[in-house]
């Protein structure tokens, strides 16, 4: 169930893990493993996570999720680079599949585009699926 809060508003962590589509379980293993997690805690132990924390939370997700990091290889980026830096510097990945709108009406509007069949597109998916298979195998 989603509530429209306000985007200040404090969030519970079913609300958190809802938002960003991993188990509450998830969230506080990373409190664990992350310091920079920080929600505020009821006297009952109850966890209430600032739009701050939410923020970091995505941060730590784009690193083990899309950018395919370890939780140690993560640790130390943000050691690194520091946390306030990344996230001024807008590290979160917004959705890959998003089109901003200019680039979807540049789409619709251009008749020079080629139609691919599924038989295409399922090629070009395995390809780069061997694609990563062979970048995870590289050491960097």
């Amino acid at each position: 169930m989603v509530i429209n809060k306000s985007k200040s508003a404090f969030k519970t962590i079913a609300e958190v893990a809802e938002e960003m589509g991993v188990a509450t379980h998830v969230l506080r293993f990373w409190e664990t493993k992350f310091p920079q997690i920080k929600p505020m805690k009821a006297s009952g132990g109850r966890r209430y996570y600032r739009p701050d924390d939410v923020e970091v939370l995505k941060l730590i997700q784009n690193l083990l999720y899309r950018k395919r990091y370890t939780i140690e290889g993560a640790q130390q980026y943000i050691k690194e680079k520091g946390l306030k830096n990344l996230l001024e510097q807008g590290e979160i990945q917004k959705d890959f599949f998003e089109i901003p709108d200019k680039m979807e009406q540049r789409i619709a509007s251009d008749d020079k585009h080629e139609t691919l069949s599924l038989g295409e597109i399922k090629e070009a998916v395995d390809d780069l699926k061997a694609l990563r298979a062979k970048l995870a195998e590289m050491k960097f």
